[in-house]
C-alpha cells in the first residue's frame, strides 16, 4: 500500500468506526417505550387532523426560494475570503505582479456584492417579506 493513501484508508476508517460506535450507543442507551404517540405519524404528539395536502401561502415559498438564492449565492464570497488570506491566492495571472490582480479581484467581488444588494433591495421593494 502507497503511504499517500494510509492517511485516507485511516480517516474512513475512523469515520465509519464513529459512525457506527454513535448509532450501537443510541441504540443500546436509548428509550425503548413504545406507546399510540409513538406510533403517531411525525411523532408530533399532535392528532394529525388536517389533510397532508393543504395548500400553502405562496409567500412562504417565495420566502423559502429568496433565502436560498441569498444563501447559496453568499456562498461565492467564501473562497475569496479564504483567498484573501494569503497574498499569492489573488494571484489570477501568474505573469502579472500581485498589485494588479489584488484591486481587481477586490472590485469584481464588490460589483459581486453591489448586486446581491440590487437584488434584496428588488425583492423588498416586491413586498416578498411583508407577512399579511
Amino acid at each position: 500500500m502507497s503511504t499517500a493513501i494510509v492517511p485516507l484508508v485511516l480517516f474512513v476508517l475512523a469515520a465509519t468506526g464513529l459512525a457506527v460506535g454513535l448509532l450501537t450507543a443510541a441504540w443500546l442507551l436509548g428509550p425503548k417505550r413504545q406507546g399510540l404517540t409513538k406510533q403517531m405519524p411525525y411523532e408530533s404528539g399532535m392528532d394529525p387532523i388536517h389533510d397532508t395536502r393543504r395548500r400553502f401561502d405562496v409567500r412562504f415559498h417565495l420566502v423559502a426560494i429568496v433565502f436560498l438564492l441569498f444563501d447559496v449565492e453568499l456562498l461565492f464570497l467564501y473562497p475569496w475570503a479564504v483567498a484573501s488570506r494569503d497574498a499569492r491566492g489573488f494571484s489570477l495571472l501568474a505573469s502579472q505582479s500581485d498589485r494588479f490582480s489584488r484591486p481587481l479581484v477586490f472590485a469584481e467581488v464588490m460589483v459581486f456584492v453591489g448586486l446581491l444588494t440590487l437584488g434584496l433591495v428588488y425583492v423588498w421593494r416586491k413586498g416578498v417579506f411583508r407577512w399579511r
